[in-house]
C-alpha cells in the first residue's frame, strides 16, 4: 500500500497565514476500468432539470469518480464512490451508504489519498460516497447576498446524489455521514438539518458551534482564502444572525435526537505531532467549541458517544484513528454489525 501523505496539502504561505488570524483572535486554517461491476451506464440515469452523471472513471474494481451536473450547486463537481466488495456478485441486493466529508481547502480525493479507508471498508457492506465540497470545503447552502444562484452544496449531497446512488448504484435509503474539520461540521449540520435522514453522523475536529467565541472568524478565515467574501456564507454574524443559527449545529441540537452521534476533539497543546504545530494550534482552537456543542446535547437529552483527547493536531492521523474508532455508532446508524460477519 503506498505511505499516505501525513499532512493536508497546504501551502506555507497560506498556513502562516491562518496562524497569523489566530493570533489575533482565532481562525482554522486516464484510467482502465478494471473489473467494473454490472451497473447500468451511469450517463443514461437523466432526470429533465434534474442532476446526472456525465462522466465515469473507474480506478479499480470497487472504486469509480463521476462527474455530476447539479443543478443545485450550478456547476459539475467530481465524486467518488467506493463499492462493496460484494456489489457485483449480489447483482440483486440493495445497500446502505456512508457519506464523507472532506476538510478545508482539499479534495473529493483527501479520504482515499489520506487514510486506509479502502481497505478498511473491503468486508463492510456499505457504499460509500465521497462527494466535492467546494474549495472552502464547507457543505452548505451559501446565501450570496440573497442571489437566487448561491451554490448549494447541501441540496447536492443530501437530495440529488441520493436519486443518482439509487438509481445507478443500488443505493437504499440507509444513510450515516461523517466529517474531518469543515466535514464535521456538515455531518452534525445535515443530521440535525435533516431529521431522521441519517442513522448516525460523526465529526472529527468539527466546526460544531459556528457561533461561539471566535468561531465566525474560524468561518469567515476559512473563506476568505478561497477568496471569497466571508458574508457570502451565511451573511454577517451580526445582522444575520438567524441565518447563521439556522446552520449552526449547537443551536439545533435538540433535533439530532434520534441520531446516533460521535464526536472526537483533541486539545492541540501539547502535541506529540511536533512537526504539526499549526495543526496542533487549529486544533486547540476548536476545543471550546466543541465541549460547548456537547453540553448542548446534554441539556437537548441526546446521547452522544464523545472522544475529547489531550493532544492531537488538526491532521489526518488523529481523524484515521477516530473515524475507525467511530465506526460502531456509523454501524449501528446504518444498520450493520459492528464487525464485519
Amino acid at each position: 500500500m503506498p505511505q499516505k501523505h501525513r499532512r493536508p496539502r497546504k501551502k506555507l504561505a497560506a498556513l502562516a497565514a491562518v496562524t497569523a488570524l489566530l493570533a489575533t483572535g482565532g481562525a482554522l486554517g486516464t484510467s482502465t476500468a478494471l473489473g467494473t461491476p454490472t451497473a447500468s451506464p451511469a450517463a443514461a440515469r437523466v432526470v429533465e432539470g434534474g442532476p446526472r452523471v456525465v462522466g465515469e472513471k473507474w480506478l479499480d474494481s470497487r472504486t469509480v469518480d463521476l462527474t455530476v451536473d447539479s443543478p443545485a450547486v450550478g456547476k459539475q463537481l467530481p465524486v467518488r464512490v467506493i463499492l462493496p466488495t460484494r456489489f457485483k456478485e449480489q447483482p440483486d441486493r440493495t445497500w446502505p451508504v456512508l457519506y464523507l466529508l472532506q476538510g478545508a481547502h482539499d479534495d473529493y480525493t483527501s479520504w482515499t489519498r489520506e487514510t486506509d479507508v479502502e481497505e478498511f471498508l473491503a468486508d463492510k457492506d456499505v457504499v460509500t460516497v465521497i462527494p466535492a465540497s467546494g474549495p472552502t470545503g464547507i457543505p452548505t447552502d451559501w446565501w450570496n447576498h440573497g442571489s437566487p444562484t448561491a451554490p448549494d452544496y447541501e441540496t447536492f449531497q443530501v437530495e440529488e446524489l441520493t436519486g443518482l446512488l439509487r438509481d445507478t448504484y443500488r443505493a437504499n435509503g440507509t444513510r450515516a455521514v461523517a466529517g474531518v474539520s469543515t466535514g464535521g461540521y456538515g455531518a452534525m449540520a445535515f443530521a440535525a438539518r435533516h431529521p431522521g435522514t441519517f442513522g448516525a453522523a460523526a465529526s472529527y475536529s468539527g466546526v460544531l458551534d459556528t457561533t461561539a467565541l471566535g468561531m465566525p472568524t474560524v468561518m469567515n478565515a476559512i473563506v476568505a482564502r478561497e477568496f471569497q467574501l466571508p458574508s457570502a456564507l451565511w451573511g454577517s454574524p451580526f445582522l444575520h444572525r438567524a441565518n447563521w443559527n439556522r446552520h449552526n449545529p449547537a443551536a439545533l441540537a435538540e433535533q439530532l435526537a434520534g441520531t446516533r452521534l460521535y464526536v472526537s476533539q483533541g486539545s492541540g497543546i501539547p502535541s506529540s505531532d511536533f512537526g504539526n504545530l499549526e495543526g496542533a494550534v487549529l486544533e486547540g482552537t476548536l476545543w471550546g467549541q466543541a465541549h460547548g456543542f456537547t453540553r448542548q446535547l446534554d441539556r437537548s437529552g441526546v446521547p452522544a458517544t464523545v472522544n475529547f483527547y489531550r493532544g492531537g493536531s488538526h491532521a489526518w492521523p488523529s481523524w484515521q484513528r477516530e473515524f475507525k474508532a467511530s465506526w460502531p455508532t456509523l454501524a449501528a446508524g446504518l444498520g450493520l454489525p459492528a464487525k464485519a460477519p
